[in-house]
């Protein structure tokens, strides 16, 4: 039986149907690299995401286990937001499509963001995704969540 949330069995459209939208990545971006957690930090992003479509697109990332909810451990009222291990896989994704956008739309986006990291980036890929992957699972430990 088909998963009505895939249009075919093509990996690569399967991936476009769960990231390939507007705000799943950018979700995703903000998680692992800005330790967005909560549903307040997602709306007072640069990105301004409407809250209704956050709600949606926080749901079924959710239900595609690339994100779970839990409670924040030291306010048990607000809501956190965590990558599972198959979100934060998608780190060596946005490091490929950064490497694309510094390269490719540089000369018509000059303004785009640059800092410290942009240099760890270029020296090596890999090892930047990996330095995201394991920061994002240090700030989670440091949750200390049950």
């Amino acid at each position: 039986m088909k998963n009505e949330q895939f249009r075919c069995d093509c990996p690569i459209t399967s991936a476009i149907d769960v990231i390939g939208d507007k705000w799943s990545l950018v979700i995703i971006k903000q998680m692992l690299t800005e330790n967005k957690k909560t549903f307040k930090d997602f709306t007072e992003s640069e990105e301004a995401i409407a809250s209704n479509i956050l709600s949606s697109r926080l749901k079924m990332l959710e239900s595609l286990n690339l994100i779970r909810k839990e409670k924040l451990p030291t306010n048990k009222k607000t809501n956190i937001y965590l990558l599972t291990d198959a979100g934060i896989g998608l780190a060596p994704v946005i490091t490929a499509m950064t490497m694309w956008a510094y390269n490719s739309l540089g000369a018509v986006h000059p303004a785009m963001a640059v800092d410290e990291r942009t240099d760890m980036l270029f020296e090596d890929k890999d090892k930047f995704a990996e330095f995201m992957m394991n920061n994002y699972r240090e700030m989670v430990m440091g949750l200390h969540l049950s």
